[in-house]
């Protein structure tokens, strides 16, 4: 049975670090929703690459409904982690200890949710000290896989690797 996977994703985010994942899950039977302030709204990618049609606006949903949270990088998490109400379905994840799936910028939206204390993880080059003062155990390595829950990877050359974890975990 396929799971159902949260997506939090907005404009700038990186293109290849949405694209591939969402169409591996797709291909492995899960259903990828996008979700943003606004649903119906069309968001783009950085490279100009993709363009996503947002499911689901972040007021109609529930992180309960859902089995998984990935977060794509790009200039998308920082954007996103400015909006209270990403970071807190964020943290239910984390808290609830479900699969979260964060590549390149995608752990910025895990230090505002302050779920990275005492987790190995790993994320871009430019957030480390960002993800260490957060408590994470930073690690340089293509694929992070913490507690069967989290996978974190750094950036687009890592993704195979973020997929097989991530996959694995579902």
């Amino acid at each position: 049975m396929g799971k159902n996977i949260a997506t939090l994703i907005t404009d700038m985010f990186e293109d290849v670090e949405y694209s591939e994942p969402a169409k591996a899950f797709k291909e492995a039977g899960h259903t990828v929703t996008t979700i943003e302030k606004e649903a119906g709204k069309m968001v783009k990618g950085k490279q100009g690459e993709t363009n996503v049609i947002i499911d689901k606006s972040i007021d109609d949903v529930k992180p309960e409904k859902y089995d998984a949270l990935f977060l794509p990088g790009g200039f998308s998490p920082d954007q996103l982690r400015a909006d209270e109400r990403f970071v807190i379905f964020t943290k239910a994840f984390m808290d609830k200890k479900k699969p979260v799936f964060a590549i390149c910028h995608g752990p910025q939206l895990l230090i505002t949710a302050k779920t990275l204390e005492g987790r190995q993880a790993t994320g871009y080059k430019s957030i480390k000290v960002d993800m260490e003062y957060a408590g994470a155990n930073f690690k340089d390595q293509e694929v992070v896989v913490c507690s069967e829950q989290l996978v974190t990877s750094r950036n687009p050359d890592d993704i195979p690797a973020f997929i097989r974890e991530s996959l694995k975990l579902l």
